[in-house]
């Protein structure tokens, strides 16, 4: 399931994050990048030993975790690992599938948090590649795009500005991404009920189904 969700971030938050990584020191991406991916990478991530950027890594987790769409789509157990990354002109990052494991924890869904605004660049669509053919996503500042971290994915060439962007991904409860699109879509309708008319056993039939589900496919909490 791929899924874009606004406002992850916003107004100030987006500000306190902007303004946090001007000061930043930036480094060659392919520091991070393991087999084929490094000879495809080519951009800019925020230093590991640069520890300004700790309170921004910390605001960006809680933005994320919180929301309430992200956690019904993901059911997340952490985030797993996050970076921070810059593309400047002439800068892309060739089509890959992302690590298995970031910081000894599985990789079910990768995300990307749109940090620049989309008409201050050219260039820098996130390119998913399915059987449907490429989806290129750009979205506004503060938005984010969910996908599964199994898919084969590119960021396509910068011409003009700077493309900035939070780079993180989750560790579910629900491994199968199948088994998460099920829970997430009966989640909805279940959602859905409350503002129809929808009666009270519907929902607590649909809520025992969703439980029994999660009871079968989850990894435990701890």
């Amino acid at each position: 399931m791929f899924l874009c969700i606004p406002d992850i971030l916003k107004g100030n938050e987006l500000t306190t994050v902007r303004d946090g990584l001007s000061v930043i020191t930036f480094v060659d991406g392919k520091e991070t990048a393991h087999g084929l991916a490094r000879q495809v990478k080519n951009n800019l991530q925020a230093s590991s030993k640069d520890t300004k950027q700790e309170l921004l890594r910390a605001l960006v987790f809680e933005k994320v975790l919180s929301n309430e769409l992200v956690r019904r789509a993901t059911r997340p157990k952490t985030i797993s690992y996050l970076m921070f990354s810059k593309y400047e002109p002439g800068m892309a990052y060739g089509s890959h599938v992302d690590n298995p494991f970031q910081q000894g924890l599985r990789s079910d869904i990768s995300f990307t948090l749109f940090l620049s605004e989309a008409d201050s660049y050219d260039g820098g669509e996130l390119v998913i590649e399915t059987t449907a053919g490429e989806q290129p996503i750009k979205l506004p500042a503060g938005a984010a795009v969910f996908y599964p971290s199994t898919t084969l994915h590119r960021v396509s060439a910068i011409t003009r500005g700077e493309r900035l962007a939070a780079v993180g991904w989750i560790r579910s409860y629900i491994r199968e991404a199948a088994q998460r699109e099920l829970l997430f879509d009966l989640d909805t309708l279940r959602v859905s009920l409350k503002d129809t008319d929808g009666t009270e056993t519907q929902r607590t039939l649909l809520s025992k189904s969703i439980a029994n589900l999660i009871r079968m496919w989850a990894d435990d909490l701890k």
